[in-house]
């Protein structure tokens, strides 16, 4: 904790009697950008702090996942640039191939034209102005948000500097035999018409159908099973395990393939699992993986059977069916013929969908564009398992682990126009020319460049550097690199961390692209359901922020933000969060009103009373505590930690026990008031990176100030009172204690009750006037009758009830709770004494049971002690 030794420049201003975030927050977070106050100075001597946004697709809007994310990637640099560091939040959009194209295709589609119809340059121009028009609505948001980027740097994956660094780092794999082209089964999207990658694809339980087919003729028959009937027509030979009996005589003969005329053999090959099914399988090496392995090591030939529509183009009955229809159609055929021995439908099966547009995947023999990860992905391991990257929480290195060890050479060919074009021209004579960002494409009759485009996670894999200039040796990247933080959701592990990992190290000479990662959780809804449009659950932040302001959003999203746990989120909890807003407000006006001050040194602890030592101690811990949550990213904790320091011990305990103080006036006022102004200066600078417009303005208000912004990061001065903790704990025991009491008499809370209090012993007699304001209670006066004596943290409270309460009523009325507990006990008793009930009664019920018991046994503890403390008859 540091002093505030500073003299205001101006007198604080009344604040207005309500907080209206609307008329506050656009307003103050474009005087902090025109102020420069995120902007980060790359010649600075302090030391760097970088997160680089994780970037959003230029076709999307801010939806909660963003929100979220954001509003802890931004509380970790506002603490940061508290704290001293340059501290460097670097803001951008990906261009999002496919998901762009589609936009475009979907306008053109609506004026009657396709792409086609352009022509490549002409539709690429087409997007570059829809991205100007449409593009980047997120930023807007982000502003609204509060997100503290440095605009100076925005970037986009498809800007003149981030191209370059694509081209280079294409031309370096290249040339060290890491990028290849290859023939090799794909996952083809016949509505999007590229391919797309294994992360791409999105797995469903499908109703499908499952048919038996008999192959061959005469003694040379074996059954085969398939859910894909249709690509049977594609077949050059059927697989059975080399040690499977049932099939000795067959392997090695050709037998016939129903519906064509041709023949296939049998192979043996030990993917074949005897045990399964009929222990033969079709082999279609131009439509499955598997089957394509199993073709090449048997060197069977492959033969494509539809085309990039999914349109089947051979075998005459069949020719022009889409591949859904070809599927009835061949069943259907084979039916005539008995060769269906088994039909099951529906069948449940596992179905590969575009994550884009949700068509079902195709597999494809095609030839396409890799990238050797092997190498790349042991780096990628090797810096976690050596400790220069931390994976946070720990637990969550096992699935990037179980990622990074068993990755697939990744296809980065994609069949669109929009992107960054592979670099590679093609000669007339079948060369083949890799073409970096400084040399000059080879020209003349013949030469032409790949038609296809790289998948946009091989651009936003470059992410931690190329926005910082690489390939070029800036200052940027010397002052900002390695990024400290990447915090992003653990669904993205694979699309987009492994990436960036392994290009980082690979560009950078071993240097890892962040030291740390850091997973969250998903945003679900308040019953932890997925949100989904289908659902009818999904939120518009910006609905919320309008409704209750930014800052409840993000508290909100803060305090469920547990590392690598899914985050619940209900407006009820956004309305309170906005109460705890308005409580802020509240308090610190009332504050300023009685003389809060930053003005002047802190008094010494000795000329401090209790109370004002115990907050000073409270408020240190919580520094303490606030900063160890932020150094292991436990967002939910360190909100909570502030959210009860500041509502429960600041407003509720502190300013209270202080009124008589303030309202008696005199020195112990203006000391109390510094002590105030203090607690609430830490305070707001502790939330600050949390709920940044609100306290900005009570900040400001407090100490006239420029900037909370900009302000010091507290720490802890190491000041502690353990007696004085001891003694306020006391009194808020005697407190809560009566309080309790009298609301289980059914006293109205301002109503007075006359009471002896004897405090000797407790250090508590200096305390007694704010404990009678508190509890409402009265002195003796003539005619005191104890009726009611309640001992609590060594203290006494005698009550006269007489005349406040019908005694006799309230007897009754407790009694009868009292029977209602004790048959609720003895009903749970004795269904959890029952050997046969236990023995079948799931865990969670009788975890149900138990808890209805604990409870009747604290509501027969309560209510005997309520009946003893009535006064007697």
């Amino acid at each position: 904790m540091t002093e505030n030794t500073q003299t205001p420049s101006s007198p604080h201003s009344e604040l207005p009697t309500q907080y209206a975030p609307a008329e506050v927050e656009g307003k103050l977070y474009e005087r902090w950008v025109e102020r420069g106050y995120f902007t980060a100075d790359a010649k600075s001597e302090k030391p760097a702090y970088t997160i680089v946004i994780p970037p959003p697709n230029v076709t999307g809007s801010l939806h909660l996942g963003h929100a979220f994310q954001h509003t802890l990637m931004d509380a970790l640099t506002r603490r940061k640039r508290m704290q001293g560091y340059e501290s460097l939040w670097l803001p951008g959009m990906d261009h999002a191939g496919i998901a762009t194209q589609n936009k475009v295709e979907q306008q053109l589609a609506e004026e009657g034209k396709s792409r086609h119809d352009l022509g490549r340059e002409e539709f690429v121009d087409r997007v570059w102005q829809w991205k100007e028009e449409y593009g980047g609505k997120i930023l807007g948001q982000m502003r609204r948000l509060g997100d503290g980027v440095d605009w100076s740097r925005e970037r986009f994956t498809m800007d003149e500097g981030l191209s370059r660094a694509v081209q280079t780092i294409f031309k370096k794999l290249y040339d060290d035999e890491l990028i290849y082209r290859a023939e090799r089964i794909i996952n083809w999207c016949p509505r999007c018409l590229t391919a797309i990658s294994d992360i791409e694809v999105e797995y469903q339980e499908d109703a499908g159908e499952l048919v038996s087919i008999t192959y061959g003729e005469g003694e040379d028959t074996l059954v085969v099973a398939t859910t894909r009937a249709e690509t049977m027509l594609g077949d050059t030979a059927v697989a059975v395990h080399p040690d499977d009996e049932r099939y000795a005589h067959l392997i090695g003969k050709q037998i016939k393939l129903p519906l064509t005329d041709r023949t296939i053999p049998v192979v043996a090959d030990t993917h074949v699992d005897p045990e399964f099914g009929t222990g033969a399988v079709k082999v279609t090496p131009a439509h499955d993986p598997n089957d394509f392995a199993i073709g090449q090591r048997h060197g069977l030939p492959s033969m494509t059977i539809m085309d990039e529509h999914g349109v089947i183009t051979v075998h005459g009955p069949f020719l022009g069916l889409d591949r859904f229809e070809a599927r009835s159609a061949v069943v259907g055929a084979l039916r005539s013929q008995g060769r269906i021995v088994a039909e099951k439908r529906p069948y449940m099966h596992s179905v590969g969908h575009c994550s884009r547009c949700k068509t079902t995947v195709e597999p494809r023999l095609s030839m396409q564009w890799w990238v050797n990860v092997k190498p790349l992905a042991k780096a990628a391991g090797d810096a976690v398992r050596d400790g220069r990257v931390a994976i946070h929480p720990e637990d969550m290195s096992k699935r990037y682990f179980d990622w990074v060890d068993n990755m697939n050479d990744w296809c980065i060919s994609r069949q669109l126009w929009w992107g960054h074009r592979i670099p590679i021209w093609y000669g007339p004579d079948g060369e083949i020319v890799c073409v970096g960002p400084d040399e000059q494409p080879p020209t003349g009759e013949g030469w032409h460049q790949d038609t296809d485009v790289l998948d946009t996670w091989f651009s936003s894999g470059l992410w931690p550097f190329s926005t910082l200039g690489w390939p070029e040796k800036t200052p940027d990247l010397a002052k900002f690199y390695s990024t400290d933080v990447l915090l992003t959701g653990h669904d993205i592990i694979f699309f987009w961390v492994a990436r960036m990992m392994m290009f980082g190290l690979y560009a950078m000479d071993g240097e890892a692209p962040f030291k740390t990662i850091a997973l969250t959780g998903l945003v679900r809804d308040e019953r932890g359901k997925k949100m989904s449009k289908s659902f009818g659950n999904v939120v518009d932040p910006l609905d919320w922020m309008d409704k209750y302001g930014s800052d409840a959003v993000r508290f909100t999203l803060a305090k469920g933000a547990n590392p690598g746990t899914d985050v619940p989120i209900g407006e009820d909890w956004v309305q309170a969060s906005r109460n705890f807003a308005n409580k802020i407000w509240n308090a610190t006006r009332f504050a300023l009103m009685n003389g809060a001050t930053v003005e002047g040194e802190l008094p010494p602890a000795e000329k401090l009373s209790a109370t004002d030592r115990w907050i000073l101690s409270r408020l240190n811990k919580t520094v303490a505590q606030v900063d160890a949550y932020y150094e292991d990213f436990q967002f939910a904790k360190l909100s909570e930690a502030l959210y009860h320091f500041a509502w429960d011990e600041v407003f509720d305990w502190y300013v209270e026990l202080s009124k008589t103080t303030f309202f008696a006036g005199g020195e112990g006022a203006k000391v109390s008031g510094r002590v105030l102004g203090e607690v609430l200066d830490v305070l707001m600078r502790l939330l600050h990176p949390v709920v940044p417009f609100v306290t900005e303005t009570l900040w400001t208000t407090l100490t006239g100030r420029e900037s909370i912004v900009v302000a010091e990061w507290p720490t802890d001065s190491g000041f502690r009172d353990e007696a004085a903790e001891a003694e306020i704990e006391n009194l808020q025991a005697v407190v809560t204690e009566v309080r309790r009491f009298r609301a289980d008499q059914g006293l109205q809370p301002g109503q007075k009750v006359p009471a002896r209090l004897d405090l000797a012993g407790t250090r508590l007699a200096a305390h007694e006037a704010a404990i009678r304001q508190l509890l409402r209670l009265q002195p003796e006066g003539e005619g005191f009758s104890a009726t009611a004596t309640l001992p609590v943290a060594g203290a006494t409270v005698a009550l006269d009830l007489s005349g406040t309460i019908d005694v006799e009523a309230e007897r009754k009325r407790l009694t009868k709770d009292l029977g209602a507990a004790e048959k609720e006990k003895q009903q749970a008793e004795a269904k959890l004494g029952n050997e046969a009930f236990l023995a079948k009664a799931p865990d969670n019920v009788v975890d149900k049971i138990k808890g209805r018991l604990a409870k009747a046994e604290a509501d027969i503890a309560r209510i005997q002690a309520q009946l003893a403390a009535l006064p007697a008859a």
